[in-house]
C-alpha cells in the first residue's frame, strides 16, 4: 500500500521536529547529569527546610 510522495512542507516540518527532539534530549541529558553530580557529591546533603542548623552557626568563645 503506497501513500504517495510527501509534500515539501512535510519534509521541512520533519526536519524541524528532529531538531526540537534533539534539543529536548539534550536538555534532559543536562538535567540528568546535574542530578547525578548533585547526588554523588561528597558531604552532607542539607536542604532548605526553614530550620536553624547548628552546623552553620559560628561558635563565639
Amino acid at each position: 500500500m503506497s501513500f504517495g510522495k510527501d509534500h515539501e512542507l512535510h519534509t521541512r516540518r520533519a526536519g524541524r521536529n528532529f531538531g526540537v527532539a534533539g534539543l529536548l534530549v539534550g536538555f534532559a541529558a543536562i538535567v540528568f547529569g546535574l542530578t547525578v553530580a548533585k547526588v554523588t557529591e561528597d558531604g552532607p546533603v542539607e536542604g532548605f527546610d526553614h530550620v536553624a542548623r547548628p552546623a552553620l552557626v559560628e561558635r563565639v568563645e
